[in-house]
């Protein structure tokens, strides 16, 4: 009779292994990614995330700039993975990394964002007045073919 280790898992149920696979893997040596592991069969990822690109576009009525900032800077202060802001008085864009299973759970945190901490971040009572959500190789095409935003150079808070 086969026994086990102290603190193994029974047979089958542990996670899988990368094992040896042909040529056109991952790895030099034949080994699969983990990402090449749960591909679907469509040569999408299963079950991963990814990174989104967000631009968030809020507007309303006019706002002292000094508070306008300050909610800002405070809203970048508790959530870190913001890349840059810009503001005047009556309107702001927040741009940032979003990692996500894809585009739709992308675009529901970033709507979510605005709302759910305009009170604890003391930002003015505007509107989400625009979103773009799009994907990595996206945004990295725009930057090569010079349109779209230009990289968040300067990180951090600022006037339009």
């Amino acid at each position: 009779m086969r026994r086990a280790r102290p603190g193994a898992l029974p047979r089958g149920t542990g996670e899988r292994t990368l094992t040896s696979v042909g040529a056109g893997s991952g790895f030099e040596d034949g080994r699969q990614t983990v990402a090449e592991q749960r591909n679907d069969g469509r040569g999408e990822e299963s079950g991963l995330s990814k990174l989104w690109h967000i631009t968030l576009s809020v507007s309303g009525p006019a706002a002292p700039l000094k508070e306008v900032r300050r909610g800002l800077e405070q809203l970048a202060h508790d959530h870190p993975f913001l890349l840059t802001s810009r503001y005047a008085n009556d309107h702001a864009e927040i741009r940032y990394w979003e990692e996500a299973r894809d585009l739709h759970d992308a675009a529901a945190v970033a709507l979510r964002l605005w709302g759910e901490h305009r009170s604890t971040s003391r930002l003015p009572p505007w509107e989400i007045v625009g979103l773009e959500v799009i994907d990595r190789e996206t945004y990295h095409l725009r930057i090569a073919e010079g349109f779209g935003p230009l990289p968040a150079a300067p990180v951090g808070v600022h006037p339009f």
